[in-house]
């Protein structure tokens, strides 16, 4: 790794614990069939997408989860309660190693977020850790829904690559979804799949020679 001078890490299940099985559960409980066809890892309903790029909104997103469930009594707390129980949360720990990491180089988050989740987390940050946000954890943070696309396509990387005047062939792209790797590898970036919980984090960056 002697050549990369910049990391864009992903945040779920590389810094951040999320749990899909959890989630889809949840949603099952609020009626939703075909669980893996509407909502999993690899692959999942237009919904997610059309909302992790902001192209809905919070009301839009719940009104097809109450379309897709065929219950139009379910409450907004509901749905919220059934989205969000994707987010386990994080260690302190990992945030002490970002700022080890951003020590060495510059580094970026880039999540496929949504509205719903990221006021989650942003609470949770606050109320866990007393963090307002990770401004101070990486040179810039991207989130899915304020950039209005999501990865794997290629205009996201691009966009954060122009962005920073970023070299793809100095840069590392982290993430734990094989389908993100490839489009990040299609801008020339270097990548590595995470494949160890984020409590392992800091395990996984030096077994590959980061730290």
């Amino acid at each position: 790794m002697e050549h990369i001078k910049n990391i864009i890490f992903d945040y779920g299940n590389v810094i951040f614990d999320i749990d899909f099985k959890i989630a889809q559960a949840s949603f099952q409980k609020l009626g939703i069939t075909d669980i893996e066809n509407f909502f999993a890892h690899k692959a999942h309903n237009q919904l997610f997408d059309d909302f992790e790029t902001g192209a809905i909104s919070p009301a839009e997103f719940r009104a097809g989860i109450r379309n897709a469930a065929n219950k139009p009594d379910l409450t907004d707390a509901q749905i919220d309660e059934a989205w969000n129980s994707l987010l386990v949360g994080t260690i302190q720990e990992n945030h002490a190693l970002l700022l080890e990491v951003k020590k060495k180089y510059r580094t970026f988050l880039l999540s496929n977020n949504n509205e719903i989740h990221y006021d989650w987390i942003i609470n949770y940050l606050k109320t866990t850790f007393e963090l307002n946000n990770y401004d101070d954890y990486f040179e810039r943070a991207y989130f899915s829904q304020h950039m209005k696309l999501r990865k794997p396509n290629t205009n996201i990387f691009e966009q954060v690559l122009k962005e920073n005047n970023l070299d793809p062939a100095e840069t590392l792209f982290i993430d734990d979804s094989p389908q993100h790797i490839e489009g990040a590898k299609k801008v020339g970036l270097s990548t590595l799949l995470m494949t160890e919980k984020p409590a392992q984090l800091e395990n996984f960056l030096r077994k590959n020679g980061i730290l």
